[in-house]
């Protein structure tokens, strides 16, 4: 089964940190591998802007390297390659000084496309890049604006941010991205849900146990050192990637696929989460940083050791969280995210409850929970694990086993990343898959009490090997409970 392709209106793309990591490994491959889909109508052109000085021809040696680098070269099409270059130009400007716009608007000229405004910089940057669209009329009804994360480190400052952008732009007009929401299994957990009449009556805290979130991560800070360092893991993965993940677990069902009818069910999510304050956060919470040791098969540096210097941030989080409502009352969701852990994986598992009553003897073995497992990421998949009869004739013995559907096995093709949905949902003008300015106003409400209490408590970040799942404190959170992390297949 492969995917069909519509295409999208003509579009001029506008990239706003055209010479930065995001644009040459992500935002500029992902437009070249709809241009060999054919998802593009004319004219739709590519233009970077950034303060590097430099002519079309070079920024088009820029590209063309970073598709080279960042695309399998059994997916390089020459044609196609030739045609997208084709396609790119470059504007020199200066978001601060405001030098540049004049030649961008030149550039754009009077064209009534659809523009969007990618704006891959610092978000220091959003409001000034903003305003200055504004005041040089580049903002017209077809345009878009796309900022990524970090909308804001708290609450008070998301809401300065989304006042500035929103001077310019309409409610209806700013994308802020999360490329989580792009992957297709995200997508399909809707699909699983709300498509299926075998899941969704048994949806609820009558038959669900709990829920785990992981976002493990083996590598350590790389190439955000400055930006890290001063965000740490709740705010750089929680607040943002695994909120998401559990509103689209936990909403009601939407009237519709409408963007507004699905961010209306995700906000309830948000609103109903139980506040963790100050005497809550040491039960309901954990820190760590990681120290030296192995990940990736080989010897690595602890988090201070990379970053040069003492420092509290959290390399790692673990949480209780409890979401306030009839269908959920009684059921955690354990979130757990970090990095320089032991398995690079994205994952939800949704654990059931246990059987009334065993009909077997001790001689069948154990009756283990049925689970429902979503890989994100590596090998995106979902598999149902139930018990069966271990085949042969010596008697009846139970074995828990999974009905698979891992994506690579179903769908033949290449799977597209993340980033390329979520570019043609922006040129369609598709909300669906982006949040709106409650939704990350309301994740802030509940992420600033525990950022707050950890402050007032002075909850320490503990220690934990790099190449393990984090400190023991995070296995003590969920076993205290009578559970345990899952940690494989």
């Amino acid at each position: 089964m492969t995917s069909h392709i519509i295409k999208v209106d003509p579009f001029d793309f506008i990239i706003f940190g055209g010479t930065g990591d995001l644009s040459e490994r992500k935002l500029l491959p992902a437009l070249y591998f709809r241009q060999c889909d054919q998802q593009f109508s004319e004219p739709t052109r590519i233009i970077g802007a950034s303060r590097s000085h430099m002519s079309d021809d070079e920024f088009k040696q820029f590209a063309e390297k970073a598709i080279r680098e960042h695309v399998k070269p059994e997916d390089i099409n020459e044609d196609e390659l030739r045609k997208f270059i084709a396609r790119i130009s470059y504007v020199a400007v200066d978001a601060k000084s405001g030098d540049g716009f004049d030649r961008l608007k030149q550039a754009i000229g009077d064209s009534q496309s659809i523009r969007a405004f990618y704006l891959a910089v610092a978000p220091a940057l959003f409001g000034e890049i903003s305003h200055k669209l504004k005041q040089h009329d580049l903002v017209t009804a077809n345009s878009r604006i796309v900022v990524e994360k970090p909308i804001g480190r708290d609450l008070i400052s998301a809401k300065e941010l989304n006042d500035l952008i929103g001077a310019d732009f309409g409610e209806h007009q700013i994308f802020r991205i999360d490329h989580y929401l792009g992957k297709e299994t995200v997508q399909n957990l809707m699909a699983l849900r709300f498509a299926n009449a075998l899941y969704e009556p048994l949806w609820n805290s009558a038959h669900i146990d709990h829920v785990q979130i992981t976002v493990a991560e083996t590598v350590g800070l790389e190439d955000r050192v400055t930006y890290y360092d001063t965000a740490g893991a709740l705010r750089d993965m929680v607040q943002n990637h695994m909120l998401q993940l559990l509103c689209l677990v936990a909403m009601e069902p939407p009237s519709s696929m409408d963007a507004n009818a699905v961010r209306d069910e995700k906000l309830k999510v948000l609103r109903s989460l139980k506040r963790i304050n100050g005497q809550e956060a040491p039960k309901q919470t954990v820190r760590g940083q990681y120290k030296a040791g192995a990940s990736s098969g080989g010897a690595v540096m602890g988090y201070t050791e990379e970053l040069g210097k003492p420092s509290d941030t959290e390399t790692f989080v673990a949480i209780k969280a409890e979401i306030a409502n009839w269908r959920w009352a009684g059921v955690p969701f354990y979130l757990r995210t970090g990095k320089r852990l032991s398995t690079r994986v994205s994952e939800i598992c949704i654990e059931f409850k246990q059987i009334p009553h065993s009909i077997f003897d001790e001689s069948a073995g154990n009756v283990y929970n049925n689970q429902l497992i979503i890989r994100l990421q590596p090998d995106e998949g979902v598999k149902q694990f139930i018990m069966m009869k271990d085949p042969g004739p010596g008697g009846m013995r139970l074995r828990q086993i999974p009905l698979d559907m891992t994506f690579a096995q179903n769908f033949t093709g290449r799977a597209p990343d993340a980033y390329e949905r979520l570019i043609m949902d922006v040129i369609r003008g598709s909300q669906t898959l982006f949040m709106r300015r409650d939704e990350v106003e309301a994740a802030w409400t509940w992420a600033d009490p525990i950022l707050k209490a950890w402050a007032e408590n002075r909850q320490e970040v503990q220690g934990y090997t790099a190449g393990t799942w984090g400190p023991s404190a995070s296995i003590a959170l969920i076993e205290r409970d009578g559970r345990t992390w899952h940690e494989g297949d």
